[in-house]
């Protein structure tokens, strides 16, 4: 018999609530668009011919790269993601920064909004507040207010639509904000179809089940190439999994080979994020990588976005993804919520 993922099941093991973060995308990414709107100094539009950088860690980063991926071919200047202590050397004054931390107390982040300030470049924030919100309101830095009481990597949504909304702002693309309204309808539809009180067979239980006791490797592709790492970290986290990602077609000249010994070293699976958007190459490759792969997996999985638009197609894998990572530590007992290892690692880093 499958082992159980109702209602009942997850929440006998999912004790702070993720599940219920996670089917509330929809109403985050509804209400990350009036957050933005209300954000004060972010009325009127600039231009930042230097592009815009997205500087911020872990789920407070992956929005700049979901909002590149879904901006696509209407990214109109260069948007960058930056995960570390500093800028990439290209910043200028011409540069607008997103500096992105739920927290607001992420070094990294902090460090970057320093950075930005040094080199002159135009700044935003998007926090819950933390030192991060306290510096920006004192140097008069709009902040995109965050609502509290989520584990960062929840926040997935506001972080997303924050990178959108101030991509548009400041001349690096076209406002989205009706594809991010579309989008919320339509993981809606999906979130009632995936979750828990949805079929047993539902795709994100079935993928559950089937890579248990497996560690897996998510691929993508352009646009699903950050969805794919977004897995990865959610299979981190939630399920408290090792999992890896990696992109197409790049794997097909190096990863490919290292499939053919996994034997010797345990069960692993591979998802196969694809997009009907893609090059045909491309999607002749996820076809045949997947072939090739097969014999040598627990199980392997290709699965498409599903939307029209672009942002609709990169949050119905989003949804997917985050679903499977919460089902997947319900099959394995594991409260998805505590980063325990994550805490002690802050703590010992503010020791020294």
């Amino acid at each position: 018999m499958a082992a159980g993922l109702t209602r009942e099941d997850v929440e006998r093991v999912d004790r702070s609530g993720i599940l219920a973060d996670v089917l509330a995308i929809p109403d985050h990414l509804r209400d990350a668009l009036w957050r933005v709107e209300s954000a004060g100094g972010l009325m009127d539009e600039w231009d930042s011919p230097g592009g815009l950088i997205v500087a911020g860690m872990g789920g407070s980063a992956v929005g700049g790269a979901l909002a590149r991926a879904a901006l696509g071919d209407h990214q109109s200047r260069q948007i960058a993601v930056t995960r570390g202590y500093g800028l990439p050397p290209w910043a200028t004054p011409e540069t607008t920064v997103l500096c992105a931390s739920y927290s607001g107390n992420t070094e990294e982040t902090l460090a970057c909004y320093d950075a930005a300030g040094f080199v002159g470049a135009r700044r935003v924030v998007v926090t819950t507040g933390g030192r991060l919100a306290e510096q920006a309101r004192t140097d008069g830095v709009p902040v995109i207010p965050v609502p509290g009481g989520f584990q960062p990597r929840a926040a997935v949504a506001y972080m997303t639509v924050s990178a959108l909304e101030v991509a548009a702002q400041c001349g690096c693309g076209p406002r989205m904000a009706s594809e991010i309204d579309v989008a919320a309808s339509h993981t809606q539809t999906l979130a009632a179809e995936w979750g828990p009180e949805g079929p047993d067979d539902a795709l994100p239980k079935q993928i559950a089940r089937g890579i248990v006791g497996s560690v897996p490797v998510i691929t993508g592709a352009g646009l699903t190439a950050p969805i794919a790492y977004r897995w990865k970290t959610q299979f981190n986290e939630n399920a408290k999994s090792p999992a890896f990602s990696h992109e197409l077609p790049e794997l097909d000249h190096n990863e490919i080979v290292g499939w053919e010994g996994v034997g010797e070293l345990g069960p692993f699976s591979m998802i196969l994020l694809d997009d009907a958007d893609l090059h045909p190459r491309v999607r002749h490759r996820i076809e045949l990588t997947q072939w090739l792969v097969e014999p040598n997996a627990q199980r392997t999985y290709r699965i498409e976005t599903q939307g029209r638009n672009a942002v609709e197609r990169v949050f119905s894998l989003v949804l997917l993804g985050d679903l499977v990572s919460v089902y997947l530590a319900v099959l394995r007992g594991i409260d998805p919520a505590p980063v325990a290892v994550i805490e002690r690692l802050k703590e010992q880093l503010a020791e020294r």
